[in-house]
């Protein structure tokens, strides 16, 4: 579909920008100040020995929280598929999209974008639309997703036992790296995790992903079949804070579309996420106190539209 006939599903169209898409001027990200760092370390999965891969995943999530892995195990052709049928579903017209509009935080399958509050609380809408639901397992909210494309449930109930699998490998690379066992991210996260897909449909004028290290801004330039790995603040918390979770963020300019779909593995609401005992000494004092996730949830949507600090609030003064 030409960018000229794409519409969000509120109804304006992006290449008439109305103000509520335009940040004042000072709240603008500063594209020149400071200059932009190399991007982020790229892992290959099948790279021998294995302890190489844990060793550089280990070292790239303790200095960027942010990395790229090859050779995942994920089909390309799978990947470009899911790809596919997401840019034809945000691409329908607005009336098609509108059943899946957001009423509440709480829906499982949502349409939305986001905001930032800008002066005096205005709200400035995001360049972007977004679609999430669960990715895994669906056998109870298929009949919730898209129909048209047609080809929509099937490829997304593909895609995501590919992930499932690729999650918990990297969960226990990630494990092993922290001196753990090999399932003990995946158990500390708990027995009912809950799978969060977001697909992420931004038009003409974004550039792409940048992540923020040492106070300066990274470009994730994108590799042919690759994936981009966000640790969060949960894993920042469970390994007090060896690892590290760091902002993100998507910066426009007069470019092309550009589609992605993020995956979430995060704990169930009743789940109680703290230091893990192991990484927890004299030298090294517990810096968060524990919390259930519902509870960090409840944190997350009370800073809707700022530049969340969500972990902090659970900081310890040590």
């Amino acid at each position: 579909m030409d960018a000229q006939t794409f519409h969000f599903v509120n109804g304006s169209s992006p290449l008439s920008v109305s103000p509520h898409h335009i940040l004042p001027q000072d709240k603008r990200p500063n594209l020149n100040q400071p200059p932009l760092l190399s991007s982020v370390p790229v892992i290959d999965l099948m790279e021998e020995p294995c302890a190489l891969v844990v060793d550089k995943i280990s070292k790239a999530c303790e200095e960027y929280g942010f990395f790229q892995i090859i050779n995942h195990g994920v089909p390309q052709e799978l990947c470009d598929r899911m790809l596919a049928v997401l840019t034809a579903f945000f691409e329908l017209p607005p009336q098609e999209k509108a059943p899946f509009l957001a009423t509440t935080q709480t829906q499982q399958v949502k349409l939305f974008n986001f905001h930032v509050k800008s002066d005096g609380q205005k709200k400035v809408s995001m360049w972007s639309e977004c679609f999430a639901h669960p990715w895994h397992p669906l056998d109870d909210i298929l009949h919730l997703l898209p129909q048209n494309p047609p080809q929509y449930r099937e490829v997304i109930a593909e895609y995501g036992k590919e992930i499932y699998v690729l999650m918990k490998r990297l969960l226990s690379l990630i494990s092993q790296g922290l001196g753990l066992e090999n399932d003990c991210l995946e158990m500390k996260i708990g027995e009912k995790p809950a799978f969060r897909a977001q697909g992420n449909y931004y038009p003409p004028w974004v550039t792409g992903l940048q992540v923020i290290k040492d106070g300066n801004w990274v470009q994730v330039e994108p590799i042919p079949n690759a994936f981009v790995i966000n640790i969060g603040d949960q894993i920042q918390v469970l390994s007090n804070g060896r690892f590290k979770s760091v902002h993100h963020r998507a910066v426009t300019n007069k470019t092309r579309k550009r589609v992605s779909i993020a995956t979430f593995y995060t704990p169930g609401k009743d789940t109680i996420i703290g230091p893990i005992r192991d990484l927890i000494g004299e030298q090294h004092p517990p810096l968060y106190r524990e919390y259930s996730f519902s509870e960090f949830l409840e944190e997350f949507f009370k800073q809707e539209g700022t530049r969340r600090m969500v972990k902090e609030t659970f900081e310890l003064k040590v």
